[in-house]
């Protein structure tokens, strides 16, 4: 069953922050990871602080952006 939650300011800045592409310069062969991959890390993070499965995440329509459903964990 589906559960609405909702991120406080500093977990939604945290995730909005991860979502960014980063400029690099390939050093030793290890790029950085991509915009999408720091977007997943950081809804796992977010995930585990609120205990819902990260891949189960789906906006809330017509509220502010910090709410969303998800399967709790």
């Amino acid at each position: 069953m589906r559960k609405e939650y909702e991120m406080d300011k500093a977990q939604f800045d945290r995730l909005a922050d991860a979502c960014k592409p980063v400029p690099y310069l390939v050093v030793g062969g290890h790029p950085p990871l991509s915009p999408q991959e720091q977007a997943n890390r950081a809804w796992a993070v977010l995930g585990r602080e609120l205990g819902f499965d990260p891949w189960s995440v789906q906006p809330v329509a017509g509220k502010d952006e910090r709410f969303f459903t998800a399967e709790p964990c």
